[in-house]
């Protein structure tokens, strides 16, 4: 388990324990003589503006270009782009609406509500993710015809080649070769979300607009998660102060 899990599970028998002595059940709280694990904040992985441009004009064939562009573009999580149903695009509006998110529960690929209340939110589609997943959904129904009675249709907007769920795995597994392909490091899928947050930060956008679009239930989640600065943020800062202290000169 993670320092961060062992910590949540360290304070729940606390908090439970405490209750227990209140009521005279124990004498002693064991749980508070235990010191809980250190959280390491890990740096985290973000793709250049560079590598996106090259990430993105790599992956023009490959079946999930759509989830690519939107994952970058949207920042959805892993879960809520594989449970994206047809039924939560207006294309005639352009938004996309996050609903629901597939997870992997006892071996089965199972669609289940948000993570929380906040992760349920309506995002505006720029008009190039709206072009692919255009595009995207005209290759899926051309697929269904050919397939026949083979296909089973589920309404995701990201399904196998027969319709079915994309397990999460596969996902990852595809998304590592189309990094390999162009020389980009590995790093983990949660990396095209982070991307997308750190682009809207480098260009000024308000840190509760990000987390509106990511769907944080706090805004110091993100502020704490998003806390770097870029090089392209640092030079911003760097030219903002030289315009002000030229005054001065």
């Amino acid at each position: 388990m993670s320092a961060k899990t062992v910590k949540h599970i360290h304070a729940c028998l606390r908090c439970g324990l405490n209750d227990a002595m209140k009521f005279g059940l124990i004498h002693r709280n064991v749980a508070a003589l235990v010191s809980p694990p250190k959280i390491v904040k890990k740096e985290i992985q973000v793709l250049t503006v560079e590598q996106a441009d090259k990430f993105l004009e790599s992956i023009e064939d490959n079946r999930l270009a759509a989830l690519y562009w939107t994952a970058i573009y949207l920042g959805l999580r892993r879960g809520e782009l594989l449970g994206l149903r047809w039924q939560d695009i207006d294309f005639e509006s352009k938004i996309l609406r996050v609903s629901g998110s597939l997870q992997e529960l006892d071996g089965k690929l199972t669609l289940t509500e948000t993570k929380t209340e906040t992760s349920r939110r309506s995002l505006p589609i720029p008009d190039m993710v709206l072009a692919k997943l255009k595009a995207h959904r005209s290759k899926q129904l051309e697929k269904k015809l050919k397939r026949g009675s083979l296909w089973q249709e589920t309404g995701l907007a990201f399904v196998t080649g027969y319709g079915t769920p994309i397990s999460p795995r596969n996902l990852v597994r595809d998304f590592h070769a189309a990094l390999e392909a162009v020389e980009i490091p590995r790093m983990p899928f949660h990396a095209l979300r982070h991307s997308c947050a750190t682009f809207l930060l480098s260009k000024g956008m308000p840190m509760r607009f990000i987390m509106n679009i990511l769907g944080h239930s706090q805004i110091s989640l993100t502020a704490n998660t998003y806390s770097h600065v870029t090089p392209e943020m640092l030079g911003d800062t760097l030219d903002i102060m030289n315009s002000i202290l030229a005054k001065r000169q």
